[in-house]
């Protein structure tokens, strides 16, 4: 056979099944493998590349055996054909944002060039008017100057002395005269410059004599004037010009104080109100964004100004070009429970992480610093992989610079693997996989690489950007090539940071120590802190007593992307709060209540109903739903945090979890007291119950129990809440007889004659008849004979006679339906 080039191909009229084999380069076929029994012959297909023609391999390379199991050739090429078109509809979406991307900053351009004109012409004209108002000014100020010096030689006749008495005796200066020498006296003296000084002041006399003595107007008004004046000469109605005002705007303000701010009416403020669809009178007080709607209506400038602006301290610094120096990069480990993430930071570390953790699972966030042989330094956290701390991945991916997914061989994707993937999509920061437990026989990479083209990860072996490194824990093997990723990775991100400048960090974990009091793992990410700092982070603030390492020693400061453990505080933050430095004490501690007051209010304000229909939507459901109250306290922040989070999930319209009080610390007598006033289990999650705590317990008769695996905790309260819905009623049918004939017997009644045609009849089960196929009556049997003894069940095909309980409207051809009734315990998803 040839084909139509004239090459000389084989026959495969003789090939056993599956001996044509294809391998593929970037989803194109490349050649076909021909196997025979004797040799192997490789024939190139038409417009294939030559050997050693340096074309790249495909995803499973030109060996058939390293196609992943399960996979025909058909399929793996339909994959290579998606994977072909996706990226060509991504390369087309990147084109068209880079287009829309470009039209939008050339309308921003165009934008910014209206808006300088305009502001230039607005700057020429106040220039112009400002200079006629100097020219009218300078006119006037020469005009009374002429005025002066007219009046000047008019004083002097007076002012020269009289002529001698003939007697020779100089004749006396009398007042008046001595008032008209003082005023016609020449200027520049120091009286001069005393009235120079004080001309534009309003003295007492000139207020008074009600003369021309006062201020001059303002630039404004003169301005003002001259408009009017222009406008009543060119004929047209005389308005006075709108002023137009920055308005402050508080969180809440009277309408009569906001249309004092503004200038305006009460009257037309009220009007603008009730044209809104607001009936408020002048002594009301309305929200920000209402008086913010006003004030725009009216034609002024909102300045928005709260309780909020003592915030204003935390500098928001710019960091110059020239401060920033390199920063180490801050790694965080996610993935699934037991995909040996622990375990795999444990192996870079040398250290044993995993053996302290209930179960060996984590449930808490570590951060680590690690030195790798080239002697770069990488910080560590290592994030939980149980569906219960969501909100701690979530944290964890935030304040990450690079992601690293773990993934087990043996296990593939999983659902927290997910979730994961879609937390380091949303923080925007670059992943590598990492496909653990690969020295496990059941370990299949290609299975997680092919998995992970569900959720859009494509990995660099299927010709993606994503970098994967096959590691084992256990073996160490491929924990050179991580790092080496995770360095390479870094050095393409230049992260860069200004050590000199107060600290700003993010709280990662925090605790109740017993013997150190609060405590908090803190991630610097940017400036340095330094022990005695003042800080406020969250609602609480504090100074920094000590700065304890990962390794515990104590250090004086800790610069960017390091962290460490920060003692000082006044109470317990949150998790994920974030830590400013601040100059003073005050500061802090005002900023501190500010904030403590807000969350305060929110809280109230979601727990509280706010209107009438609210407040009966409530009550009605609070009727109808059964709450199981708990009091629950835990070592850290964020175990607290996602133990509350699991709670909110247990239940339904019937039942559901209520958390009284969610802590960190010891349990306290207090924690009793309000279980023991709420008839509420205590939960110590990883804590105890003091002595006290324990006593109070005994005698108040409140149950206290303690977990270490939130796996537990979860379940027993699920079995809890679960023991208070009610049970479900199911009715089971178990025959059906048919009425005979009629009969009334005395003392008894009219009893049925009846076959019974189907199951069995039962004196202790329910009865219902049917009269031509309705229901007419539902209730127990009062009897049930067979001939004339008294029987406790009939099989089917026998005769027997029954008598309803309080019921005898029974006729000839009525069917007799026999069921029982079973309770089934009911349990929560």
């Amino acid at each position: 056979m040839s084909d139509s080039d004239g090459k000389k191909t084989l026959g495969l009229r003789g090939s056993r099944p599956g001996s044509v084999k294809q391998s593929f380069s970037h989803g194109r076929t490349k050649n076909v493998v021909v196997e025979t029994k004797r040799k192997r012959v490789v024939v190139p297909k038409p417009g294939a590349a030559k050997p050693g023609g340096g074309a790249a391999q495909g995803p499973v390379g030109g060996d058939p055996s390293k196609r992943p199991a399960g996979i025909s050739e058909a399929e793996l090429e339909r994959r290579m054909k998606a994977l072909a078109n996706a990226k060509a509809r991504e390369a087309e979406e990147a084109a068209q944002r880079e287009a829309d991307e470009k039209a939008r900053a050339a309308d921003r351009e165009r934008r910014r060039e209206e808006a300088e004109a305009k502001e230039r012409e607005e700057r020429e004209r106040e220039e112009a008017l400002k200079a006629k108002a100097e020219e009218e000014a300078r006119k006037k100020r020469e005009a009374e100057a002429a005025e002066r010096a007219a009046a000047a030689p008019a004083a002097d006749p007076a002012a020269a002395p009289g002529p001698v008495p003939a007697g020779g005796a100089p004749r006396k200066t009398t007042d008046r005269e001595r008032d008209t020498r003082k005023e016609a006296r020449p200027k520049g003296g120091k009286g001069a410059r005393d009235e120079g000084r004080r001309s534009g002041k309003l003295t007492l006399n000139q207020a008074l004599r009600g003369g021309d003595g006062g201020r001059q107007k303002s630039l404004a008004a003169m301005k003002r004037k001259q408009e009017r004046a222009r406008q009543k000469a060119m004929g047209g109605p005389v308005e006075r010009e709108k002023v137009v005002r920055d308005v402050q705007v508080p969180e809440a303000i009277m309408v009569s104080e906001l249309a004092n701010r503004m200038s305006e009416k009460v009257a037309d403020v009220v009007k603008a109100l009730m044209q809104n669809g607001i009936m408020a009178t002048q002594t009301q007080t309305i929200d920000a964004d209402t008086a913010e709607l006003i004030v725009e209506e009216f034609g002024h400038n909102v300045v928005r100004v709260s309780d909020a602006d003592v915030e204003d301290v935390i500098d928001a610094v710019e960091d110059k070009a020239e401060d920033l120096k390199s920063r180490p990069p801050v790694v965080t480990v996610m993935g699934h429970v037991d995909h040996g993430k622990t375990s795999l930071l444990d192996a870079i570390r040398n250290a044993r992480v995993v053996a302290g953790e209930a179960g060996g699972i984590t449930q808490h966030i570590g951060a680590y610093q690690v030195q790798t042989d080239g002697g770069n330094l990488l910080s560590f956290l290592d994030t939980p992989g149980h569906a219960a701390f969501t909100s701690m991945r979530a944290r964890g991916a935030q304040v990450t610079d690079i992601v690293i997914l773990v993934v087990a061989a043996d296990d593939a994707v999983m659902p927290q693997t997910v979730e994961a993937i879609a937390h380091a999509k949303a923080a925007e920061v670059p992943m590598i996989v990492a496909i653990n437990k690969i020295d496990l026989p059941a370990a299949n990479p290609d299975k997680v690489r092919t998995d992970l083209l569900q959720h859009e990860v494509i990995v660099e072996k299927l010709s993606g950007e994503v970098q994967d490194v096959e590691v084992s824990a256990q073996t160490g093997q491929g924990l050179g090539e991580l790092l080496e990723a995770v360095a390479l990775q870094a050095e393409i991100l230049e992260l860069k940071a200004n050590p000199d400048r107060p600290a700003a960090g993010a709280v990662i974990e925090a605790q109740l120590d017993v013997g150190r009091g609060p405590v908090a793992t803190v991630l610097v990410q940017n400036g340095t802190l330094k022990q005695g700092d003042i800080f406020v982070v969250g609602e609480q603030w504090g100074k920094v007593r000590a700065l304890i390492n990962d390794q515990g020693d104590r250090v004086k400061e800790a610069g960017p992307s390091v962290p460490v453990e920060v003692l000082g505080l006044n109470g317990t933050p949150e998790a994920g709060d974030v830590l400013n430095v601040v100059e003073t004490e005050a500061q802090a501690r005002e900023i501190a209540d500010y904030r403590a007051n807000l969350a305060k209010e929110k809280r109230a304000a979601a727990g509280a109903a706010t209107t009438l229909e609210q407040l009966m939507a409530k009550a009605k459901e609070d009727e109808n739903v059964t709450e199981m109250p708990i009091v629950v306290k835990t070592d850290v922040q964020g175990s607290a945090e996602a133990i509350v989070q699991a709670m909110e999930k247990i239940g339904n319209e019937e039942v559901r979890v209520r958390v009284l009080h969610s802590g960190v610390g010891a349990i306290t007598e207090t924690d009793v007291g309000l279980a023991e006033a709420s008839d509420a289990p205590v939960f110590g999650f990883n804590v105890r119950a003091n002595t006290p705590a324990r006593n109070s317990a005994n005698q108040k008769g409140v149950e206290i129990r303690y977990y270490s695996v939130i796996y537990d905790l979860v379940d027993d309260v699920k079995a809890a809440a679960s023991g208070l819905l009610s049970a479900e009623v199911r009715e089971n049918f178990i025959g059906y007889a048919e009425i005979k004939e009629v009969f009334k017997v005395s003392g008894v009644g009219r009893v049925a004659g009846c076959l019974v045609t189907e199951g069995v009849a039962r004196r202790s089960a329910g009865v219902r008849l049917l009269r031509d196929n309705v229901v007419i009556h539902e209730g127990t049997l009062k009897t049930l004979k067979r001939f004339k003894d008294e029987v406790p069940e009939v099989q089917s095909g026998q005769e027997c006679g029954m008598a309803f309980e309080n019921y005898e409207d029974i006729r000839e051809g009525d069917i007799i339906e026999i069921f029982e009734r079973e309770e089934v315990e009911r349990t929560l998803a």
